[in-house]
């Protein structure tokens, strides 16, 4: 039988390079989920690996030390070494593909940097970033007409306010989104030799900033991470890893959500309106993107230590490759009803403050690798997405929105541009 085209079924062989499931997953894990909580899915590249697409059986895999985080040796296809191989392995080094206790020193190095106090501090500016943003989508939009949601806001607010954070120069943003969406796509889907060019362009830039934040430190979390003596410090490689890791995931996931959001929002004009008629819904409407359209749409891969019973039926060997699929965790039904249905509405409090509410999506993971920046994407989301529509109150979609391209892949998801007009 040979792979659809549009995943209504669950394919011979899954191939997540494919436009058509990159825009639409969602009834194919739901087709996986009618199999059990978990599913052992054959893949493209001649592997296979487990699916875990039910909501309490993904918390608790992710929160279980049975499936561990680091790559076992030789997983996925077999790669000669190469400068971008090298490259690769270092980079890779970082704090999601470790367990405790190594986990636990990394994460405790960059925790303080994204406590809730210091984050809060952060709305003025990212304030003041939106609002220049804003004018520069206006100006674009009398200009030319049209503007591309993704390229003019959802992308450049959250790498300049990570930026910030991290100390990453402003002139670097381009380069640095290019490598980083190269990195997060299968190489099928690119053409030949762009994921290595882009592995090797990370690792020598990383280099360069992590040397010229030990001659020049400044206020920022890099020079603080390469300066730092805590608990033995973090090692070259370390610092390498940790360096791409906190942009990666500093901007890859928040711009995910300002862009689906702002999908969404042009695309369910009934929940805009009631956003704009009342301004506390504006966090509903976060969370309900955050389920509906999780900026992650799996973790990092896990493999099993030991056999793994998860319940219903359901034993993952040891040894399996493992994914914990949160885009289809997010959906499922015998916790979300109409999981399929945008509905802010389940995320909201009513008057009394405290009325009932959905359960608690995994956008963000759960267990020992929460997202340590899930607060700051949260806050940036809260105060770019109302201040978006007041300035434009006649925005429109001017595409169809099942046709926008999405990024492919399994670890992040997003609309790939919103074209609009005012």
């Amino acid at each position: 039988m040979p792979t659809p085209r549009h995943p209504d079924a669950p394919p011979t062989a899954l191939d997540p390079a494919d436009p058509a499931f990159a825009r639409d997953p969602y009834p194919y894990y739901a087709r996986l989920r009618e199999q059990g909580p978990a599913a052992r899915v054959p893949l493209a590249n001649g592997t296979h690996a487990w699916f875990v697409t039910g909501y309490e059986q993904t918390r608790a895999v992710l929160a279980d030390p049975r499936f561990s985080n680091v790559p076992p040796r030789g997983a996925g296809r077999p790669k000669s070494d190469s400068p971008a191989q090298r490259a690769r392995a270092c980079l890779a080094r970082h704090m999601l593909n470790t367990d405790a206790p190594d986990h636990t020193r990394l994460r405790r190095l960059t925790t303080a940097a994204f406590a809730p106090r210091r984050v809060d501090t952060l709305r003025a500016r990212i304030e003041e970033l939106t609002d220049g943003l804003l004018r520069d989508v206006a100006e674009r939009l009398a200009r030319e007409g049209s503007a591309d949601l993704v390229d003019a806001f959802a992308f450049p607010l959250p790498v300049l306010v990570i930026g910030e954070v991290l100390g990453v120069p402003e002139a670097d943003r381009a380069a640095l989104r290019d490598w980083t969406y190269r990195v997060g796509s299968p190489a099928d889907a690119l053409r030949p030799g762009a994921v290595d060019e882009a592995w090797t362009s990370l690792y020598a830039y990383f280099g360069e900033l992590i040397a010229h934040k030990r001659r020049a430190p400044g206020p920022d979390l890099f020079s603080a991470l390469t300066h730092d003596a805590t608990e033995g410090g973090l090692d070259d490689g370390e610092l390498l890893a940790m360096a791409f890791l906190l942009l990666f995931a500093g901007y890859e996931t928040t711009m995910n959500l300002l862009a689906s959001a702002s999908l969404l929002l042009l695309t369910h004009p009934a929940e805009l309106a009631a956003a704009r008629r009342d301004p506390g819904r504006w966090p509903a409407v976060v969370e309900e993107t955050l389920r509906h359209a999780s900026p992650l749409e799996g973790t990092t891969w896990r493999h099993a230590t030991q056999d793994v019973d998860l319940g219903d039926g359901t034993r993952i060997p040891a040894g399996s490759s493992v994914l914990a699929v949160l885009a289809a965790a997010n959906r499922d039904p015998r916790h979300f009803p109409e999981p399929d249905a945008f509905r802010p509405g389940r995320y909201a409090h009513d008057a009394t403050g405290r009325g009932p509410r959905a359960a608690p999506h995994v956008a963000f993971g759960h267990g020992p690798h929460f997202c340590v920046g899930s607060r700051l994407a949260r806050l940036e989301a809260a105060v770019a997405l109302p201040r978006l529509f007041a300035a434009f109150p006649g925005l429109r979609l001017t595409a169809d929105a099942a046709e926008l391209p999405y990024r492919p892949g399994l670890l992040v998801r997003g609309p790939r541009s919103v074209p609009v007009a005012a």
